[in-house]
């Protein structure tokens, strides 16, 4: 595999596809260029997705993260741009992706875009962390 920036994006087979599972990725070093000034835009990228049949590759990931290093592009365009391609190369269940870009002219920017395959629906969330062990009862 190429160390060098890519926009393509490796997958591998989903070991676990009858079960609906929480993958969680953080990017904290992702930048792209601003399209008016050509300043650097610095953000921290979350994913968060429920893979189907198909996972994606961290390497690939990361280069293709790298790839937005010299392209202008609004934070909308971009974070757009990126949760499309990935949900084009995996088809998960759900993907979110947070795009937290850090502060340009006094403001902070979070952009959030979601994915949901058609006819998926999640499973019901189990709270663990508001049982008090202690006394056997819900705080």
């Amino acid at each position: 595999m190429s160390s060098q920036p890519s926009k393509d994006l490796e997958t591998f087979d989903n070991p676990y596809p009858e079960r609906d599972y929480h993958i969680h990725m953080e990017v904290p070093e992702f930048t792209c260029l601003c399209p008016k000034t050509g300043q650097p835009d610095f953000a921290t990228l979350i994913l968060d997705y429920i893979p189907d049949q198909k996972c994606v590759e961290l390497k690939s990931l990361k280069l293709y993260m790298w790839s937005f290093r010299n392209e202008g592009a609004f934070h909308e365009a971009v974070t757009n741009r990126i949760l499309n391609d990935l949900a084009g190369a995996t088809e998960p269940r759900f993907m979110r992706l947070t795009a937290k870009f850090y502060v340009r002219g006094g403001i902070f920017t979070n952009i959030v875009a979601e994915h949901r395959k058609s006819g998926w629906e999640p499973v019901p969330r189990v709270d663990l962390a508001s049982f008090d062990a202690n006394s056997n009862t819900r705080s």
